[in-house]
């Protein structure tokens, strides 16, 4: 059995909600259903962040690594962290796990935040990820939240997470890209 890896904060994990409901464990299920031969591994953290993901990466390379998917970054924009450092913190993750994993086929979940917010900073921020999987050569879902974001009826009353319905958008989006990735 091969690890599908899923790096990520709160989304990932499915803050607020049963594991059963985060959007790997709805892909577990999809690639149940569909015949493949994967373990989904969530290392999900709520809060976490672009260095903090950096920080504990090695302890989830103990093992090898098929596909790894990288999510994080939303908490970096939330609290208006550099672009510059974001960046420089998913290019070390990703040539980390090219070095655990040379097999290893990388997805980058792009995030965005509002463009309420002023200067140039939402637009950079939505550029750095568009840019990192260009450059590194790995696969890409634009936006994680696309459709998601700012709808109440697929958010948990918080505004931010996204509840069990918005978490099947999230695996949908992310099935889209995976599945091209996939052996049987």
């Amino acid at each position: 059995m091969k690890n599908i890896l899923f790096l990520g904060d709160s989304l990932t994990a499915g803050y607020g909600l049963p594991a059963a409901q985060a959007y790997p464990s709805l892909l577990q299920e999809k690639l149940k259903q569909e015949g493949y031969n994967y373990r989904i591994i969530n290392a999900g953290l709520s809060g976490d962040t672009t260095a903090g993901g950096l920080h504990r990466l090695d302890r989830w390379l103990k093992e090898p690594v098929a596909i790894f998917v990288l999510a994080l970054g939303a908490n970096d924009g939330i609290r208006g962290i550099p672009a510059r450092e974001t960046t420089q913190n998913l290019q070390q993750i990703i040539d980390k796990v090219k070095i655990h994993s040379p097999e290893a086929k990388i997805v980058l979940s792009g995030m965005e935040i509002p463009d309420i917010v002023p200067g140039r900073y939402a637009a950079e921020f939505r550029k750095l990820f568009r840019e990192l999987a260009l450059e590194n050569n790995i696969s890409f879902i634009p936006f994680l939240l696309e459709g998601v974001v700012g709808v109440r009826q697929l958010n948990l009353p918080d505004g931010l997470h996204p509840n069990a319905e918005g978490q099947k958008i999230l695996a949908k989006h992310t099935w889209t890209v995976l599945k091209d990735l996939l052996e049987k």
